[in-house]
């Protein structure tokens, strides 16, 4: 969906477009409230907080609407004795973690061999290193990592070094932005317009939380009210 009928989308799910009551709101406006509707949408998604309480790939719905997010990276890193650390981290668009992929190799065996990487909580880690039957082994080609600082630690023991780690994680949406009209988070004016990475059905729902924020910092609660309830019905 292009950015002009996003916008005249916005002013009329605001009922206010026969009016011209709404002039005064600014095209950057309307930007900033779509991208903040975009990012709350997203995360209500991925964590089960819409009304049918479906979290990340909860339904073949949930991995459609949100595949458009996903990512991956290459990690570089340094090899700890413990631990392969990295150097890279997608800091600028990171959204939220879905899971790092790893192999690894050893003297007595060159060829690499694919590694079941967990996610873990920082807290633990000492706890899990000292149990026989899940700190990180080769033999039984299982490991698990935590994040922290924006860097990820592959966790390891002498035995073996972790190679080809890749990150998979979910991107912040892609910030809507109307040419020639001033980016109020960066004060660039773009040349072209940059439109949103989800498909149109998903652009509707995000449309009516946009009207809701719009209406709801006007004071318009009943109406704000109406939008949030629309969007999270067709949800």
């Amino acid at each position: 969906m292009d950015n002009q009928t996003i916008q005249l989308k916005v002013k009329q799910r605001l009922n206010k477009l026969s009016s011209n009551d709404y002039d005064n709101i600014e095209t950057w406006q309307i930007a900033e409230a779509f991208n903040k509707a975009q990012v709350e949408w997203s995360r209500r998604q991925l964590h089960g907080g819409n009304i049918y309480k479906e979290g990340d790939e909860y339904s073949k719905r949930r991995i459609d609407d949100m595949q458009t997010l996903l990512r991956e990276l290459e990690l570089n890193g340094i090899q700890n004795d413990d631990y392969f650390e990295t150097t890279n981290f997608p800091v600028g668009e990171y959204l939220e973690f879905k899971r790092v992929t790893a192999e690894a190799k050893d003297e007595c065996c060159p060829e690499p061999r694919v590694m079941n990487v967990y996610l873990s909580e920082e807290a633990n880690v000492n706890l899990i290193k000292r149990d026989p039957l899940k700190n990180p082994s080769f033999l039984w080609a299982e490991t698990f990592c935590t994040v922290l600082d924006n860097k990820i630690r592959i966790y390891k023991n002498k035995d073996f070094t972790i190679i080809n780690p890749i990150l998979t994680y979910y991107k912040r949406p892609t910030y809507l932005e109307f040419a020639g009209i001033v980016n109020p988070y960066t004060g660039v004016t773009p040349a072209a317009d940059v439109e949103s990475d989800f498909k149109d059905d998903v652009i509707e729902l995000i449309i009516d939380e946009t009207a809701a924020i719009l209406a709801g910092d006007y004071s318009e609660f009943a109406q704000s009210q109406r939008d949030q309830q629309a969007a999270e019905r067709s949800n």
